[in-house]
């Protein structure tokens, strides 16, 4: 068009008539686009008050600290042991940027839940809605956006939104769902679609049972599906090859990943169990996912006096009775169904048969393995039942459901925000000027991390009578004693479930009579005068079945409604 300019008028008017026109944006489209726009800044505000409900526990300040070190000059994170899950590729770089912006501080961990949980809603309302338009895209949206709207106080709070834990690692697979979902039959989609599928499963292994054998066993069912049943060629069915085909290769991609990073002295992860359960476990595993389910959809009424509590938490019983009914109702069309529908009901049995029959289903905090249930049946509630209901003239009905879901959302985000578990210790260490020690895990990273690092609490365990370095969330330097001078330790009770917190005796048996002791409420505070890093070995998990070869778990705070 530059070069048209520069022509006589009737030669540019013929070049310029023979140009492809460019796109205009369609006011309805451009309606829509800021509806979306204006939904996800309000659900972030909101649920940021919702997120702040929650303690920063040291699980989230692991990563807040992870996150700080790549954005200093670290971004293979060298000398890191991490858990089982890296969160390398999703959380961690959006730490970064938070942190950029907000500093070094515990408020970025319920920023980054806020967002996450943000994204999430709107992804699953985007595959509920499919390619329907007016009015029953509408509901498909509301339906899918309002079960999962309200998060249990307490307890449902802390497993959606208390720190990474597997909940953000569902929103990439969901993003794939609705690349598939939307994308032509292109050779380029399954490509995308593996390489998505291998960014997310560096991050967080669950991605295995939510996003990559859900793909490869739909693609395969539908490439027999094509060939055997409605008697096709083979070649008809290249897409759905190409998927399987791409979703397993993602599998090999992202442990080659690992492999080099760990290779070129980036960080470590701690494998996964795979052993399975016993049978006589099995009764045991089933209470928990099933109490599990319902606390993911805030229905959790166990253990709550009869009253207007109570009474919100059976209102979710709607929620979850909406879920099982667009999960059944897939299954049952699962060979007619579309795409979208196969992928969202295969990921939801999978994820639901891979933590049943594991070995992680042994308390309601596990309950963060599933989280990938609430998006995936909320989505699949809304994409399937909208038009029934409408039929049915239910929605009225769901409309008051929905004022008391709104009711339950406003009772938990005016919840006062949460203290800090470290800022007491915090103050009472950086006003005696002791500014390099040791603790237990659940004291040590968030105490760093409430003061930006001016107070480092390093994590050690107790070892038979002996205390030692960590091994889980910590960078290996830490414990150098070259680098580094510790002179004092903190104790606390050992928290429930944590079997290796260090005592009196295994302190003094490792480290001798120390030169003070002080004492600030439940903590002790031992202080030498020489450093206790000389005398510390190194961590190295139980070979027995403790709770050593697990992440530790952390009390949750149930306050009123948890």
């Amino acid at each position: 068009r530059r070069r048209a300019a520069r022509l006589p008028r009737a030669a540019r008017s013929a070049i310029i008539a023979r140009l492809p026109a460019l796109p205009r944006l369609r006011p309805g489209a451009v309606a829509a686009m800021l509806t979306w726009i204006v939904a996800g800044l309000a659900m972030f505000v909101c649920y940021l008050h919702v997120a702040r409900t929650a303690v920063v526990t040291s699980d989230g300040a692991s990563n807040a600290l992870q996150a700080w070190d790549m954005l200093h000059h670290n971004p293979l994170l060298r000398g890191w042991q991490l858990s089982d899950v890296s969160f390398y590729t999703t959380e961690l770089p959006q730490y970064m940027l938070i942190e950029k912006l907000r500093g070094l501080t515990p408020d970025v961990v319920h920023i980054a839940s806020a967002m996450t949980y943000t994204l999430l809603m709107l992804l699953a309302a985007l595959l509920a809605k499919g390619r329907a338009t007016g009015p029953d895209a509408i509901v498909r949206c509301l339906i899918a956006a309002g079960i999962m709207a309200a998060p249990q106080i307490g307890n449902g709070v802390y497993v959606l939104m208390g720190s990474p834990d597997h909940a953000g690692s569902a929103a990439p697979v969901l993003a794939v769902f609705v690349l598939l979902d939307r994308a032509p039959r292109r050779w380029y989609v399954p490509i995308a679609a593996g390489l998505l599928l291998a960014w997310a499963l560096v991050a967080d292994g669950i991605v295995l049972f939510t996003g990559v054998l859900p793909v490869v066993l739909v693609g395969l069912a539908r490439a027999y599906q094509i060939a055997f049943r409605d008697r096709l060629r083979w070649r008809r069915a290249w897409f759905e090859l190409a998927l399987a085909a791409a979703a397993l290769l993602a599998i090999w991609l992202a442990a080659t990943a690992l492999r080099l990073i760990s290779a070129h002295g980036g960080f470590v992860v701690w494998p996964v169990s795979n052993a399975l359960a016993s049978t006589s476990d099995l009764p045991h595993y089933l209470t928990v996912t099933g109490r599990g389910l319902l606390l993911l959809f805030g229905a959790n009424f166990f253990g709550h006096s009869a009253g207007f509590v109570a009474a919100l938490a059976v209102l979710h019983l709607a929620g979850l009775g909406l879920a099982a009914w667009g999960c059944g109702a897939a299954a049952r069309r699962f060979g007619r169904a579309d795409l979208a529908v196969q992928l969202l009901v295969a990921g939801i049995a999978i994820t639901l048969a891979a933590y049943l029959f594991g070995t992680r289903a042994d308390d309601l905090p596990s309950t963060r393995d599933i989280t990938a249930v609430l998006p995936f049946s909320a989505a699949l509630a809304g994409r399937l039942l909208a038009s029934r209901l409408a039929t049915a003239r239910l929605l009225p009905a769901l409309a008051l459901v929905a004022v008391g879901y709104l009711i339950s959302l406003g009772r938990v985000a005016s919840q006062p925000t949460a203290p800090e578990p470290g800022t007491q210790l915090a103050s009472w260490l950086a006003a005696h000027q002791l500014d390099y020690g040791l603790a237990g895990y659940w004291d040590a990273n968030i105490t760093t991390l409430e003061t930006a690092g001016r107070v480092r609490l390093r994590s050690v365990l107790a070892t038979g009578d002996q205390v030692t370095g960590d091994y889980w969330e910590v960078r290996s330097d830490w414990y150098d004693p070259m680098d580094n001078d510790a002179t004092f330790i903190v104790l606390m009770p050992s928290p429930p479930g944590f079997a290796r917190y260090p005592t009196i005796a295994s302190v003094r048996n490792t480290f001798g009579q120390p030169t003070r002791i002080y004492y600030l409420g439940s903590f002790t505070i031992l202080v030498w005068n020489r450093n206790l890093l000389a005398s510390l070995g190194p961590g190295i998990p139980l070979l027995a079945k403790t709770p050593a070869l697990t992440p530790p778990v952390a009390p949750i705070p149930a306050p009123a409604g948890g």
